[in-house]
């Protein structure tokens, strides 16, 4: 038994509130900046979307989560229900965009390597190539040493043993990139998507039977993820929120994290990481059992996500045997102020 783990716009779009210059070097232009904090425009409809990606033929589509209140966590009469997941808490979060599928290898790689970014610029901008910004003030990861796709399959398939560091990193680039602002989900914006208003152990009820319906999983799969979107979506629309890769979310992971919640906190809680580990993943993977997959369970990571890697000091970007964590976007209908926005860019904290 396999061990249970789990670009064709110009500036003005950017919509940034503080940069220090804009620079032309070679006809490029660079962003020189403290932080790219998009900001909110009066004329954006809370509806589902299809976001462009300048310079690029790539997109990809948000789907409106509307605000309200849930119980978080799993009750004690849920089968394979963990301490961690509870005591169940009524939340309160305010309406987000997300991410309709994951993340995949064809987004992900513009942003991993700067020449693909600007090779995909100058194919589709033609002329105006030399318009599009190449964002280059956000910090990129190194080049991984192997491919991280451990050959399960690119386009079309989602992106990778990222860091939670790196995932960060990739919603600030694409905030540049596109002038919105976009982050990972807090873990309870995340199980409140997933559940999409149901109380069952599942977001389409508790009969496990009807798994295969909506998820990959240990059960279905060789031993790999499969394309995204293959599978139904919940009742909100969002695919793959069960299985296929684990998805990041914002906080740092605390078994005991539902008790500290009290009527004030338990409004768009967020647990701000202070330590390097661990960090919470959600959503269960394609090598989990199927209680892994429940909108409950919760996942932290640790040091053995990356213990093949051979580099002194071990990456911030590269997870090598988190073969099965991704990203799955989020947009607040609101921005929040540009101190905010930039604190939930998670930086990089030391391995102490």
């Amino acid at each position: 038994m396999r061990i249970q783990t789990r670009f064709s716009q110009i500036i003005t779009p950017f919509r940034l509130s503080r940069f220090n210059q804009l620079l032309t070097v070679g006809g490029v232009v660079l962003l020189i900046a403290q932080g790219y904090i998009p900001k909110p425009t009066s004329d954006d409809s809370f509806e589902a979307y299809a976001e462009d990606i300048p310079g690029t033929s790539f997109s990809f589509e948000m789907l409106p989560i509307p605000g309200g209140n849930f119980m978080m966590g799993s009750p004690e009469s849920e089968e394979y229900r963990k301490d961690d997941e509870g005591p169940q808490v009524e939340i309160t979060v305010d309406p987000f965009w997300m991410g309709k599928y994951e993340i995949s290898w064809d987004i992900y790689e513009v942003f991993m390597f700067q020449e693909l970014e600007k090779r995909y610029a100058e194919e589709n901008g033609g002329l105006d190539a030399a318009k599009i910004p190449s964002v280059d003030a956000v910090s990129r990861p190194t080049p991984p040493y192997l491919d991280m796709s451990f050959n399960m399959g690119k386009y079309g398939y989602p992106a990778i043993c990222m860091t939670q560091y790196a995932a960060s990193q990739f919603c600030k680039w694409l905030s540049a990139k596109t002038g919105h602002y976009y982050r990972l989900p807090t873990e309870a914006e995340w199980e409140y998507a997933c559940r999409a208003g149901t109380t069952t152990a599942y977001s389409f009820g508790d009969d496990v039977s009807q798994l295969d319906e909506y998820a990959w999983h240990y059960g279905n799969t060789d031993g790999g993820y499969e394309k995204v979107g293959t599978k139904k979506p919940n009742p909100w629309g969002l695919h793959d929120m069960h299985g296929n890769i684990a998805e990041w979310t914002l906080d740092q992971y605390n078994p005991a994290f539902y008790t500290s919640l009290d009527a004030i906190t338990s409004k768009n809680p967020w647990n701000e990481p202070t330590e390097l580990y661990p960090r919470v993943a959600r959503g269960g993977t394609y090598d989990d059992e199927p209680e892994m997959l429940r909108s409950a369970a919760r996942v932290g990571s640790n040091p053995n996500w990356k213990i093949h890697d051979p580099q002194i000091p071990k990456s911030r970007w590269w997870l090598t045997n988190a073969r099965w964590v991704g990203i799955r976007l989020v947009r607040p209908q609101v921005a929040p102020s540009d101190e905010v926005q930039n604190k939930y860019w998670i930086n990089f904290i030391e391995d102490i």
